[in-house]
């Protein structure tokens, strides 16, 4: 008995109805009429269930019905949920609610109460029909048609703030200027407001003039609309320069690349302070190359959704590789910038057999997939699960041409309008049939397509996206899925189905679907046992049974650091890039769901080694027998992913330039981080000059830095290398990569003294860079108790592996989401100086510092730990070791405890 009932939180729980319909389960549900916020379309739906009886608590003036109680009959007890839930998305999945649980024995005195008052309301609600559905659709139809006609436009009235994403922009592009940078790219995805981020930073920069550059017109009109209602300089002209306008004299002009191209000797070259390049992917076409060679801005701006779609490989370079920021799916998703999605992975039917079969042998998959009785299971199943809003706005992604084609004669046969569209087709044609899918007056449903919708092509109003092909790339299913995440007035969700076949790379689902490109076996399990459980927001993602065990069986079998899966990877990597050698690490940065190149980098000590092998590319091998080259590109790569910007930011400006003073160095930093102190740049600078190195170290790395009298200069062996293009190429991207990641990863935000970011990845010799240590490096190893003056490291191994000797304990765990249980190393005694440290930390000013990992190793390579905060000991017990429990001072997030406590 609930108040409301809305699709979107219906949805949700359809397989649980279905699963109790054919257990043979009979249920109750009593919902309400009152305030009209009720469904009639959930309504329809919970009345297929043959199982279920539905009755309605129709609201007047005097009462209506708010409850939100939840009975289960059990067989000797019942259990009882009262609280604020509804039956929503945003209820089930992410409102802050209140429900308390009761179990009770039948004969309980407060079970009858509830009993005795839920049957009293069943008696006198009426019974949800035929005739109550039609009239009840209708009067809500008919307050919509009201309520749309009521509003009132407010957008030229109020005050638009920005959103998260767009502060965060606007702070990272006024940071980068303040320090010397003169141009920068944001990637983020369509929909999450990156004009309007563009306009506020015009605001904040205020420029004499501006110039904002699109090959759209439709989308130059939008913009310069944004800008005319944001500004607040209204002394300020805006105009447009098109095909048929020529405002050319607009304080901001907003101009189509052809009509610019076609008039640029008649503006200044200086003439703009500020520069805009929207959907910069195409800034290296000759058009947009044409206007960048001619303008000289003080800033330039580049913006994009789908970096991966650039006209060279060089999009980044452009930018002088300034990413200010970078918001893919999931982060947008988190920030509420795109609409949730609801993902069912569906067995797909049995006549369907793909086992055996290469992915990469489309004919033969095409023809396994063109099935009639398939066409027949989709359909139930669209039918089933249904969707958002009134009209279905379907994209239908298929193996083939031939495989897209069938699809849509079969829907077509069945009733269902339909329409495949390829590449192949004619953009206008093209066009004509997005412009019917959008039309709520058509009745287009869906379009089959096969590629044309992975990229680039902006439908708002799909609310449904059908997954017909086996996934063999978690990038295609990613850009695949982005086409209906688009906000729209129409649709509060996007309806996800996926029929997952029993080919040998299903499990590129999960890796898909986690939403992070660092990921290890045992997460992705986890993961997927849990049923995506840390996807934030309303976001629903669950699979059926047979489906989860076959990914899961698939996970288990996978070694995901053999060179066989390297190389699969590496090959389907270069097969997206329509067979392009993805020579550069910022390749890969392009593409949200790519593969991590750290893995290829971890293999053969450099991402070129590895690419070298790869491509079986002789002058590639050429370059690494250069022996100073080679000891210097696989110093650099080691560093990697980067865990303190400081060095990295130092050795780019070093490229440039021969010398560099403490004062320089801070600039150099503070372009990438908001605060540096003296201790760390010097740390930093005697960290470049080799001292915290061992000998080993010392003997494999070349000597690229001299530090005298606080200047830091760079060596004539260091001048040699990047003299050589070849050489510089690979080392400057290097560099750009190790940055541009470390900005995605760490942010701006400086993590005090130690430098550690909660709940990210730290191997065991990270600390002593990042606690300023000032002897050997190297020296971080070995213990699961590390010290640096008044900072303590523990390094904690949660599952220990069987054939350890039983003197080591097994006794470190979790105790809650907030205490942890650990045991020093075993010759500790609560007398001596370090075990008084431990017990009475914080009388000692001493900082525990954990960091956790599961495993020790998966499947042969060693995993790096989480750093899950300090912690302070409230309980101690025993000698050598002494067990100590650690109040942390850091609750951890739900789906991270999942991760260290589930075993899959």
């Amino acid at each position: 008995m609930c108040g409301f009932y809305n699709f979107s939180g219906l949805q949700l729980l359809l397989d649980t109805f279905k699963d109790l319909e054919d257990a043979g389960v009979k249920g109750k549900i009593i919902t309400s009429t009152y305030l009209n916020f009720t469904e009639p379309k959930a309504l329809e739906k919970i009345n297929t269930f043959d199982n279920i009886d539905l009755k309605i608590f129709v609201a007047s003036k005097e009462s209506g019905l708010h409850t939100k109680a939840y009975i289960f009959e059990n067989k000797d007890e019942y259990k009882i949920i009262i609280g604020s839930s509804n039956i929503t998305q945003k209820a089930l999945k992410s409102n802050v609610e209140w429900n308390v649980k009761v179990i009770s024995k039948k004969d309980n005195e407060f079970t009858h109460d509830v009993l005795k008052e839920y049957e009293s309301l069943w008696n006198c609600t009426d019974i949800v029909d035929d005739t109550f559905l039609e009239t009840y659709k209708n009067f809500i139809k008919e307050i919509k048609a009201i309520d749309s006609r009521k509003t009132v436009e407010f957008d030229n009235f109020k005050i638009i703030k920005p959103n998260a994403m767009q502060v965060r922009a606007t702070e990272n592009l006024h940071r980068l200027r303040l320090h010397g940078e003169n141009k920068a790219l944001v990637i983020a995805a369509t929909g999450t407001g990156k004009t309007y981020m563009s306009a506020f930073d015009v605001i904040n920069y205020k420029p004499e003039k501006m110039l904002f550059v699109v090959h759209r017109e439709e989308i130059l009109k939008s913009a310069a609309n944004t800008f005319e209602r944001l500004s607040k300089n209204k002394t300020k002209t805006i105009g447009l320069l098109t095909g048929t306008k020529k405002e050319k004299g607009a304080d901001y002009l907003f101009a189509s690349t052809m009509s610019l191209c076609n008039s640029l000797e008649e503006f200044d070259p200086h003439e703009f302070e500020y520069l805009i390049i929207d959907e910069a992917h195409h800034a290296s076409s000759p058009t947009y190359k044409k206007i960048l060679d001619y303008f000289k801005p003080k800033f330039l701006l580049g913006m994009t959704a789908t970096p991966e779609r650039s006209d060279s490989d060089d999009v980044f370079g452009i930018f002088d590789n300034n990413v200010a920021l970078e918001v893919r799916l999931h982060e947008a998703l988190d920030l509420n910038l795109v609409i949730p999605f609801h993902y069912f992975g569906i067995t797909d039917v049995e006549g369907v057999d793909l086992s055996g079969v290469s992915l990469d042998n489309i004919t033969e998959i095409t023809k396994r997939l063109k099935v009639n009785e398939r066409v027949d299971f989709i359909i139930d199943k669209m039918n089933f699960y249904g969707h958002d809003g009134d009209s279905l706005k379907c994209v239908g992604f298929c193996a083939s041409i031939e495989h897209a084609e069938f699809m849509a004669v079969e829907f077509n046969k069945r009733g269902i309008n339909s329409v495949c569209l390829t590449g192949d087709d004619k953009p206008g044609e093209r066009q004509k049939y997005i412009d019917k899918l959008q039309d709520d007056g058509d009745d287009l449903k869906v379009i089959f397509t096969v590629d044309i919708f992975n990229e680039g092509v902006d439908i708002p109003s799909i609310n449904t996206v059908l997954m017909l092909r086996p996934t063999d790339s978690p990038i295609v299913f990613i850009q695949q899925l982005g086409r209906g995440l688009r906000k729209h007035q129409d649709k509060s969700f996007l309806t996800v189905l996926d029929f997952i076949g029993n080919h040998n790379k299903a499990f590129l689902i999960a890796i898909a679907l986690n939403g992070s490109r660092f990921y290890d076996k045992d997460s992705l399990k986890v993961a997927v046992a849990t049923e995506f459980a840390s996807v934030p927001g309303c976001t629903h993602i669950q699979m059926d049974r047979i489906s989860q065990e076959r990914i899961l069986q698939q996970l288990n079998n996978e070694n995901f650091n053999s060179m066989k899966y390297l190389k699969e990877e590496y090959q389907e990597f270069k097969r997206m890039r329509n067979g392009k050698v993805p020579y550069s690490l910022m390749d890969y940065i392009k593409y949200e769901g790519a593969p991590d190149p750290n893995k290829f980098i971890k293999r053969e000590k450099t991402y070129l080694g590895f690419l070298a092998k790869m491509e079986k590319d002789e002058e590639l091998e050429g370059l690494l027998y250069t022996s100073d080259f080679f000891k210097l590109l696989k110093e650099l790569s080691s560093k990697l992913p980067l865990k303190r910007v400081y060095e990295f930011a130092i050795i780019k400006y070093c490229l440039n330039h021969h010398n560099l003073s403490l004062e320089q160095g801070r600039n150099e930093i503070l372009k990438y981080i908001s605060t540096v102190t003296d201790e760390d740049i010097l740390h930093s600078f005697r960290f470049l000059n080799g001292e915290f190195y061992d000998s080993s170290q010392l003997k494999s790395n070349i000597k690229s830095f001299n530090l005298i009298d606080g200047i830091l200069h760079t060596t004539e062996e260091f001048k040699t290398i990047i003299s050589v293009d070849k050489f510089r190429f690979y080392i400057e991207d290097v560099l750009n990569y190790g940055i541009v990641r470390y900005e995605k990863e760490f942010g701006t935000d400086y993590h005090g003294m130690p430098f550690f970011k909660l709940y990210e990845q730290y191997q065991m010799v990270d600390a002593a860079l990042l606690s300023n240590y000032t002897k050997i490096h190297s020296s971080f190893r070995g213990s699961g108790l590390i010290t640096n003056g008044n900072n303590y490291f523990l390094y904690i191994d949660l599952h220990k592996e069987e054939d350890i000797k039983e003197s080591i304990n097994y006794q470190d765990k979790f105790l809650s989401r907030r205490v942890f249980q650990w045991q020093t190393p075993n010759n500790t005694s609560q007398g001596s100086e370090r075990g008084k440290n431990i017990i009475f930390n914080r009388d000692r000013n001493i900082n525990l510092h954990l960091f956790i990992r599961k495993y020790k190793e998966i499947d042969g390579s060693v995993e790096p730990y989480i750093y899950i905060g300090k912690g302070d000991t409230f309980e101690f017990s025993g000698e050598k070791p002494i067990t100590v429990h650690l109040k942390l001072e850091h609750e951890i997030p739900q789906s991270l405890y999942n991760e260290f406590v589930k075993k899959v």
